[in-house]
């Protein structure tokens, strides 16, 4: 694949709609998983330089075209290496939306889909959004060629390739909806949030724009930026904290007045560095909370997810894992973090064991601190109280 090195083939000129870092210059990488089989399309996207990759998978079927599972910004330079593969290939015959509320995920599809005028379009079903709920047609997404996956994966058209399995949680406001794909040919599973790993070393993403790093790596705001692996590694970690926990223990926030006296003194005044504000202290035992969020590598579930999500509907969530866990995949892809994860099914059911009221017990299973959970505990304790969430329900 054949990076652009201008600016122009980056932009993204709708990214108002979820405004998010690079807002409209957004570079896009690719990378063969599976030789002729499957490419991720990676970008960046986050707040206050907290940036995760949000990634597309594409997979060639059998009788050739590609199915496109979660687009990501279709910009002109993302545009250009999947018409690389068309050219090889066959056409982009299926594009899937596996999510039901994930606008980040969501806005991409419709554009995407112009781009490529001959693909049917296969959505999650109880489609919403947050904070305004638009109808699909007002993202863009053609009509004609939209439609739901079917509940039985046995009739979708893509079914030589694919099997999939739908969780379908209702939260009251909205639904929870993610599917699962199983390419059974290379035995991977496709997924959207539900599972993450986190690298101990940033993703490759991060060599075309590693500022966001560098940003994070700095003890203070008077620190200089200085770009180095050890920072490079040093920042990931930290954003891998930042993202996952929203507030971890080993975080303290300084007060707006030390922060403006900071920022005056800082060297980087400029708006890429916030004009110097950095009100962030990280205390001596971070990497402790980072090593147990990393895992060596293993999957799991995001706190919020477990907090404030999953629990909603355990059952159904433990009835949709066991499914999942009965297909025979070798790695996981999902649209965020690390990608590909080599895990197996007995891995990726142990992920959900947080539901059940005896969890099994595993080497591999390690818990997140209970310190770092705390913030997304008490926000699920404020919900509750203001009776914008329901208590969880009872476990399994």
């Amino acid at each position: 694949m054949h990076f652009s090195n201008n600016p122009k083939d980056w932009s993204w000129p709708f990214w108002p709609v979820v405004p998010l870092y690079p807002y409209n210059r957004r570079r896009t990488l690719c990378q063969e998983i599976v030789k002729d089989t499957i490419w991720t399309f990676d970008q960046m996207h986050g707040i206050l330089y907290t940036i995760v990759p949000i990634r597309m998978t594409i997979i060639k079927l059998t009788g050739g075209g590609l199915l496109v599972y979660a687009p990501v910004a279709p910009t002109t330079e993302c545009v250009r290496m999947v018409k690389e593969l068309v050219a090889k290939h066959g056409e982009v015959k299926y594009i899937i939306l596996p999510t039901s509320s994930g606008l980040e995920h969501k806005v991409f599809v419709g554009p995407f889909a112009r781009c490529f005028p001959q693909a049917q379009v296969f959505v999650a079903p109880h489609q919403w959004s947050f904070p305004f709920n638009l109808p699909l047609s007002w993202l863009g997404f053609p009509q004609k060629r939209t439609q739901e996956l079917p509940e039985d994966s046995r009739l979708a058209p893509f079914a030589e390739d694919f099997d999939y399995e739908v969780l379908d949680i209702n939260l009251g406001r909205g639904s929870f909806v993610e599917v699962a794909f199983f390419h059974k040919r290379s035995h991977t599973l496709l997924v959207t949030d539900t599972i993450l790993s986190v690298p101990e070393n940033p993703p490759v993403i991060f060599q075309l724009d590693p500022y966001p790093l560098l940003f994070h790596a700095r003890e203070n705001a008077l620190q200089v930026i200085e770009d180095n692996e050890a920072n490079r590694r040093q920042g990931w970690q930290r954003i891998s904290l930042f993202a996952i926990y929203f507030r971890p223990s080993a975080l303290e926030v300084t007060g707006l007045g030390e922060s403006l006296s900071d920022a005056v003194k800082a060297p980087d005044h400029s708006q890429k560095a916030y004009f110097g504000l950095y009100p962030f202290r990280w205390q001596p035992n971070w990497q402790q909370s980072f090593h147990a969020l990393s895992g060596n590598g293993r999957p799991f579930v995001a706190p919020i997810l477990q907090t404030l999500i999953l629990p909603q509907g355990p059952r159904q969530v433990l009835d949709w894992a066991d499914k999942v866990a009965t297909w025979d995949f070798q790695q996981i892809i999902p649209c965020h973090f690390d990608a590909p994860i080599k895990a197996s099914p007995s891995q990726f059911r142990q992920a959900f064991s947080f539901l059940e009221k005896q969890p099994s017990t595993s080497k591999e299973s390690q818990p997140l601190l209970e310190e770092d959970c705390k913030f997304i505990q008490e926000l699920e304790a404020n919900l509750l109280k203001r009776g914008i969430a329901t208590p969880p329900k009872e476990k399994v």
